[in-house]
């Protein structure tokens, strides 16, 4: 999800592209059909997505007992949150922060422990969305709303069923274009190297971990075609046990 300049050899820089005002690094049109959110709520979106990532982070190196990165990681802190935004800062400058973090985030984890580790990262970053997520009594509804106002955040395309609206047993939501990708393009056109080959590589995990820890059954597939990237994604009640994944594997063909 992040992006990494080309040809470094000091401290982590991220490199990011500005945000317009409604908080998505695509161009064009406003993209978010169903809800048009306040700025102020933007801000405090992406606050706490920064929040679940770095805290989950830290619980996972903890976890670890990984001294020599631990340091390395309690320095890269303190860049992450560099320039932090005041509390009444636009969206756009959250935003920022966030993919800031998140680029750094992400290069820290492949250079140490390899790509495999991001699945354990999402997991442990569920375990604070379990918390500091707030349910508001829809059931599966809820953390698919929350896949929804993520999407509202970048820009994205995306509906939810017309013929089975969102209910506490079972919910789902298509995203029909990914702006995320956009974003990423643009940056890999600017001459910026990316950390993860696909988006998806690291938000499939973190989207079904977050469905999971809310105690739902996780099921997505990935799309490509004329709209560009998407996916679609449902929450369940727990029945087999078992999370469905239709598309095979968790990652998007560039």
């Amino acid at each position: 999800m992040g992006v990494v300049p080309e040809g470094r050899t000091g401290p982590d820089r991220v490199a990011l592209l500005p945000a317009d005002n409604n908080g998505a690094g695509a161009e064009g049109a406003d993209r978010s059909p169903f809800r048009s959110m306040p700025d102020a709520e933007r801000s405090a979106l992406w606050r706490q997505r920064l929040h679940e990532a770095e805290a989950g982070l830290t619980r996972y190196l903890v976890s670890l007992g990984d001294q020599p990165q631990l340091a390395e990681w309690f320095a890269l802190q303190g860049e992450i949150f560099a320039d932090l935004p005041d509390g009444s800062a636009p969206s756009a400058q959250w935003q920022r922060l966030f993919f800031r973090g998140q680029a750094l985030m992400e290069r820290f984890l492949v250079r140490h422990y390899g790509e495999q580790v991001l699945a354990a990262w999402a997991a442990s970053n569920a375990e604070v969305h379990r918390t500091v997520e707030p349910d508001h009594g829809r059931g599966a509804a809820d953390p698919i709303r929350r896949i929804a106002r993520q999407a509202e955040l970048y820009g994205s395309d995306y509906e939810f069923d017309d013929a089975t609206p969102p209910g506490p047993r079972h919910a789902a939501l298509t995203i029909t274009h990914c702006a995320i990708w956009d974003y990423r393009e643009q940056a890999r056109r600017s001459g910026v190297t990316l950390t993860l080959a696909s988006p998806c590589t690291y938000c499939t995990h973190a989207l079904s971990a977050n469905i999971r820890a809310k105690g739902f059954r996780p099921a997505h597939r990935l799309r490509s075609g004329p709209t560009g990237h998407g996916c679609r994604w449902e929450a369940g009640v727990e029945e087999q046990g078992n999370d469905e994944t239709t598309t095979g594997a968790s990652r998007c063909a560039e």
